[in-house]
């Protein structure tokens, strides 16, 4: 794991560092191919310089929030505000975390792409990379 994530993830309360290490362990497994960074002040995976997934304490949770989200059509996922493409999820504890699913939508997010790493280049528009 990623020094800094592994950093992050300790600085959380007994319960949430279970939910961190077990998300970083999931998305680390499912997308070796990923660099994996604190961006924003929280765990980001990466594709080709574009951000995929990542998770954040709330008040409520971890939340995981994958950039492109709301273009999987999951349910679970709920969309963010405003005009970008992500969807997220909030744990409180590890057995709300169902593998499988979560291996799902690490698939689609390799799949359905925005491109979030141009966007300030195309002026706040976002175009689909795959």
């Amino acid at each position: 794991m990623n020094p800094e994530v592994k950093a992050y993830n300790q600085h959380q309360t007994d319960n949430e560092i279970a939910v961190c290490n077990l998300l970083a362990s999931i998305l680390n497994e499912q997308m070796p191919e990923a660099e994996n960074k604190i961006w924003h002040r929280h765990p980001v995976w990466f594709l080709d310089g574009n951000p995929i997934v990542g998770y954040s304490k709330l008040k409520a949770g971890i939340r995981l929030m994958f950039w492109s989200g709301v273009s999987f059509e999951e349910d679970q996922l709920t969309p963010g505000t405003g005009k970008f493409k992500d969807a997220s999820i909030i744990y409180t504890s590890t057995d709300q975390i169902k593998k499988p699913v979560l291996k799902r939508w690490i698939a689609k997010s390799k799949e359905i792409q925005w491109d979030y790493k141009n966007i300030y280049k195309r002026k706040g528009k976002l175009v689909r990379l795959k």
